[in-house]
């Protein structure tokens, strides 16, 4: 075994995949089964400018809309490779057996928020449950045969450092407490911030957060954490928030608010008459943070679907139909659904070059936990394409470069790290950031939460998994601080102009115990990439 991988979703599992291809084998990591993996909630489907649906849809096109939803904070040399590169993805995925929605043997392409062409490749509503099935039955090929190794129930406690190189990870079997080391190099794919804040996502309730903040806490270098993408229709459930794919706008579903005058107003098709409802998702969700409060509205956002045609709801909503009635007793078909934002994707995490390779040689990350691809924010039907090309680029990488046979040994030290956070710390914790990080922000808000938190710092002595948290969450909060315009998902209401002198990645990383932030450049379009479109 030549590569230790964090993580078993879909970033993972292309990675392992990719170095088994070469004949390299890889040790995947992971607390839960990959059936488990947060891969599985995605519902709306994957982009890819295949133009099946005739309307002269391009890689070039893919290319600017991710670019512009992004608000021009991604890495443009990334972005191109990540467009180029999705029709081949889903091509494999459709020769892995994935069955995508078809119409006289072409994929059937839907539209997504952010874009002008339908380009959104899916399976009914279920397409992250699909699309992991089939890459799970891909990797168990390659398990069969010896390059894939899995230990699932086994959590990071934190990265082997020796002179400034990631040198393997010491890990927890949670079911024994036995300590192991594993020596190699290391593809973090954990996922996102969900347990940063519990409740309040849609993410899965397994992500505790901890793989984030006790690497942030060892000096790997994070980016735009400030940027937090709240979905703009979301229900409150016990232990999360179920979402309503975007897809039900996508195909026809229509967001409205009631007058005091008795009307449904339907402010997006108002306000937006282009894209109307399928604006990007911080657009969406700031438009009814924004009309709720306004004097002459009652009431809640409803999503409306009850125009759909019986073939759409039986060809492609049929799932997320059953999941709605579930969630809301209420049928979607017959009455319109009172919705809410809900935080959905980080774009921010772990800074990553065009090659996955992080602030820390030894060490690569891919899909959710690093920042890449989805700039100040992401466009809907981007995120398993970003899992499955960054998890495919960060193992061309690690292959490009000298690897070392994976070796393991146990651990018998001390290891500050096995301690967990309480639950009330984490909760805390939670509210102060939500009350900072909002949808509309301002210097003020974030300053209390910053004021809060220091509060809560010094109120005992803390475990170091609590420290790193709490140091983790004080990132979040200044990146937002700094971060002096709006741009994408980040809205200051006291800057709500976007700047150029921002247009820079925010920077956060620990140096000697004490906290670091600065803007970092973004890379400039390479020549022959404008060329060769």
């Amino acid at each position: 075994m030549k590569v230790i991988i964090i993580g078993a979703g879909l970033a993972g599992l292309s990675a392992a995949i990719r170095l088994a291809e070469e004949n390299v084998g890889s040790v995947l990591v992971s607390l839960q089964q990959s059936e488990r993996a947060q891969s599985v909630l995605a519902e709306g489907g994957i982009n890819a400018a295949l133009d099946t649906m005739g309307e002269g849809d391009n890689v070039q096109n893919h290319y600017k809309d991710t670019m512009r939803g992004g608000a021009e904070l991604a890495d443009p040399n990334a972005v191109e490779g990540l467009t180029k590169n999705a029709p081949r993805i889903v091509r494999w995925l459709e020769g892995l057996g994935v069955p995508f929605n078809m119409d006289k043997g072409e994929l059937v392409l839907r539209n997504f928020g952010g874009q002008k062409k339908k380009r959104t490749a899916y399976a009914r509503s279920s397409t992250g449950k699909i699309i992991m099935s089939a890459v799970i039955d891909e990797a168990r090929k390659y398990e069969a045969k010896g390059f894939i190794r899995r230990l699932p129930h086994h959590e990071l406690i934190r990265l082997l450092i020796s002179r400034d190189k990631c040198t393997g990870v010491l890990i927890r079997d949670v079911y024994t407490g036995e300590l192991k080391e594993l020596l190699g190099q290391v593809i973090v794919c954990s996922g996102g911030l969900n347990g940063m804040f519990p409740e309040m996502t849609t993410g899965t309730t397994q992500n505790s957060g901890d793989c984030a903040a006790v690497l942030f806490s060892q000096g790997v270098v994070f980016s735009n954490l400030e940027m937090i993408q709240y979905h703009p229709t979301t229900i409150a459930i016990p232990g999360k928030r179920c979402l309503i794919s975007e897809a039900a706008r996508g195909e026809g579903g229509r967001l409205w608010i009631m007058t005091k005058e008795d009307k449904p107003w339907y402010f997006m098709e108002e306000k937006y008459p282009e894209l109307g409802n399928l604006m990007p998702r911080d657009v969406v969700s700031r438009e009814m943070f924004f009309v709720r409060r306004q004097e002459n509205t009652v009431e809640e956002v409803y999503l409306d679907m009850t125009e759909l045609s019986d073939k759409i709801w039986k060809e492609r909503l049929s799932d997320l139909r059953d999941e709605m009635i579930r969630c809301t007793g209420d049928d979607p078909t017959y009455t319109p659904i009172p919705v809410h934002e809900g935080i959905h994707y980080f774009m921010g995490g772990i800074d990553v070059d065009e090659k996955h390779r992080t602030s820390l040689s030894g060490l690569y990350a891919a899909g959710e936990c690093c920042s890449q691809y989805h700039g100040a924010n992401r466009l809907g039907g981007n995120s398993m394409l970003g899992a499955l090309y960054g998890g495919q680029v960060a193992a061309e990488t690690v292959l490009s470069e000298e690897t070392e046979e994976v070796t393991e040994r146990a651990f018998t030290g001390d290891e500050p790290f096995t301690e967990k956070a309480s639950p009330e710390l984490i909760r805390r914790l939670r509210d102060i950031l939500i009350s900072g990080l909002g949808i509309v922000r301002n210097e003020t808000l974030i300053k209390g939460a910053l004021s809060e938190l220091d509060e809560l710092s010094s109120e005992r002595e803390y475990n170091s998994r609590e420290r790193a948290r709490l140091d983790f969450g004080r990132a979040m909060l200044i990146s937002a601080l700094n971060r002096r315009e709006s741009r994408g998902a980040h809205y200051r209401e006291d800057h709500p102009s976007k700047s150029e002198r921002y247009r820079k990645l925010s920077l956060a990383y620990m140096r000697e115990n004490e906290l670091v932030t600065e803007l970092g450049t973004i890379p400039d379009r390479r020549e022959d990439d404008e060329a060769e479109t």
